[in-house]
């Protein structure tokens, strides 16, 4: 099973800030304690925003490792769309509810493309010809294998206008001694064109696609699977924890604790003047910390740092000079 972990707030924003942004476009992330959001907003050729959200999706969930994954698109509502807003007989959009029942890829689309009651519609042609184009552009993408298109998809939210989209992790062979993870989908999105308008006092139409990833959901999984697999489940990134059993020893603390800083490795160290040496090495037990490094009166006399595995509790003096490197070597390791 690939290790598992947890996402900090800072590590979506840095993700998302890192995403290619075309010219012109107003790109919102935001960190939400139930859901991480995407968008793209403002007037672009067809499609092309919508295939980089669903990109950006299948990016994110391949990331956090959770297993393989299906992302389910539709329309939005397709019959009503189709029948009330857009003015297609009824008949026609019977004809649509037959494919209701079936799901495929791009020849699922083509398919409806050639159907004859259904290129005799405008409406139905231009919908279905954006979904084609899509499709294309998914498939350029190298994600088109992810992609099943289902008419029986339906978002709750009114707002959606065109394309909507749903990602829902598959059971795996390998998988299959795990509890039934009903947890619904992990991320979803799609086009809502209308819903910015409605709060400009102009009225002006502003087009947006955008994606929200089910960050508590995807929580419940990583914690579920991590205790089916005897997996401690971490709270915080640190790999070293710098200690000390004496009293007025801050300041060594703090200048050890920048060597281990500007050597790149994840440390901290306990914000008191005086903490109790029992105290710290609790703290580094229970948040899973791997390695604490001891500094006292005698190290500091002769040069040495006690280096502890949390684990085994084993204990070894290395060297000051050494010690970057030996950290550097374990974390390596293990």
């Amino acid at each position: 099973m690939p290790q598992l972990g947890f996402l900090h707030g800072r590590a979506w924003a840095a993700l998302l800030g890192q995403l290619r942004r075309p010219p012109g476009a107003v790109c919102i992330g935001a960190v939400r304690s139930h859901s991480q959001d995407f968008d793209i907003a403002g007037h672009f050729d067809p499609m092309i925003p919508d295939a980089e959200c669903v990109k950006i999706m299948c990016e994110i969930l391949s990331g956090l490792q959770l297993g393989d994954f299906l992302i389910k698109m539709s329309w939005k509502d397709v019959r009503h769309e189709m029948v009330a807003k857009r003015g297609l007989a009824p008949e026609v959009a019977d004809r649509i509810g037959d494919y209701v029942q079936c799901h495929g890829g791009v020849s699922l689309v083509e398919d409806m493309l050639q159907d004859p009651e259904l290129s005799r519609n405008k409406q139905a042609l231009e919908g279905l010809g954006d979904l084609k184009l899509l499709f294309d552009y998914l498939t350029l993408f190298g994600i088109a294998e992810k992609i099943s298109f289902d008419l029986s998809l339906a978002r709750g939210l009114d707002y959606y206008t065109g394309v909507i989209y749903e990602a829902v992790l598959l059971q795996t062979p390998a998988q299959a001694g795990e509890e039934p993870l009903n947890v619904g989908s992990v991320a979803a999105g799609g086009r809502y064109d209308g819903l910015v308008g409605m709060f400009d006092p102009k009225g002006h139409t502003v087009p947006c696609v955008g994606l929200s990833i089910g960050v508590e959901r995807i929580f419940s999984i990583v914690e579920q699977r991590m205790k089916t697999f005897g997996e401690k489940i971490r709270t915080t990134e640190t790999q070293v924890f710098v200690a000390t059993p004496q009293k007025n020893f801050l300041r060594e603390r703090l200048k050890l604790i920048a060597e281990l800083w500007d050597a790149g490795i994840k440390a901290e160290l306990m914000y008191k003047n005086n903490p109790k040496l029992l105290t710290q090495l609790h703290y580094s037990e229970d948040m899973g910390i791997p390695l604490v490094v001891i500094i006292g009166e005698q190290e500091l006399k002769e040069g040495f740092i006690k280096l502890r595995s949390v684990a085994s509790r084993e204990e070894v003096a290395i060297k000051r000079e050494n010690l970057v490197a030996e950290i550097q070597k374990r974390l390596s390791e293990s």
